[in-house]
């Protein structure tokens, strides 16, 4: 444990230096969410609705800093070391790959949770956004959908053979799943033709499943949703170990 939590700390120390997951993963959810409320304000997401559409989008505006980590941050950071043959001198170390994908995981997790927070707030101080569902049920769905979405940016930058082939698998994921997935334009806007494209993409499974959970709708609703986003976390997650690539 004790060298799990200095790594922790090392490697936090050295994303804080990047400024890349401070301005993607805490800035840049915070002015969409802004840029929403400024637009949307208390207004209904549909006629006659419990709930606003700002309520409605929470959960989507929370997958931001998942995407970022996940989908952008992990790739490059894995094939950025074993670029530069940090991942060598590991190899020659006590260490295992699950002991560094999990180093990894965990940063990008605090990451993430420390942009729920602040999104919330943000929604909830000056915007009046509500939290309609259990707050149990939505963290344990956030944390399967961030595992899930984690999990395959750890299979890019496990098996990308350099930061080039990894940085151009990691840019044609991250911005489909950033645009279309609904977590910066809102899925219910969308025309239905693109709604059923946005439906490929697995971070789009995952919103509706935490906007299911926001809202405190039954998960039932969202069983397909759920099953897709386990099997991507054990597959990818699976993947990512087994054929990491030390060089």
């Amino acid at each position: 444990m004790n060298k799990f939590l200095t790594m922790l700390k090392t490697e936090l120390k050295l994303s804080f230096r990047g400024m890349d997951m401070i301005i993607f993963a805490l800035c840049m959810p915070v002015v969409v969410a802004t840029i929403l409320g400024v637009i949307y304000g208390n207004r209904e997401a549909i006629p006659g609705a419990e709930y606003s559409f700002l309520e409605q989008s929470f959960g989507a505006l929370s997958t931001i800093a998942i995407c970022a980590g996940g989908v952008m941050g992990l790739p490059l950071l894995i094939s950025d070391y074993r670029q530069k043959k940090i991942l060598k001198r590991y190899k020659v170390t006590p260490t295992s790959p699950t002991f560094l994908l999990a180093v990894w995981v965990a940063i990008y997790a605090i990451y993430s949770l420390l942009s729920l927070l602040i999104v919330f707030g943000t929604l909830s101080l000056f915007f009046g956004c509500r939290f309609n569902g259990s707050f149990g049920g939505f963290l344990l769905t956030y944390i399967l959908v961030m595992l899930s979405i984690f999990s395959i940016g750890l299979m890019v930058g496990g098996i990308a053979p350099d930061m080039k082939t990894a940085s151009v698998i990691a840019s044609i994921l991250y911005f489909p799943m950033l645009i279309f997935s609904g977590a910066t334009l809102p899925y219910e806007v969308m025309p239905s033709v693109l709604q059923k494209a946005a439906d490929i993409l697995p971070l789009t499974q995952g919103i509706k499943m935490l906007k299911a959970a926001s809202l405190g709708l039954p998960l039932e609703s969202v069983w397909s949703s759920i099953v897709i986003m386990f099997a991507f976390m054990i597959i990818c997650g699976g993947i990512a170990v087994r054929f990491f690539k030390w060089e």
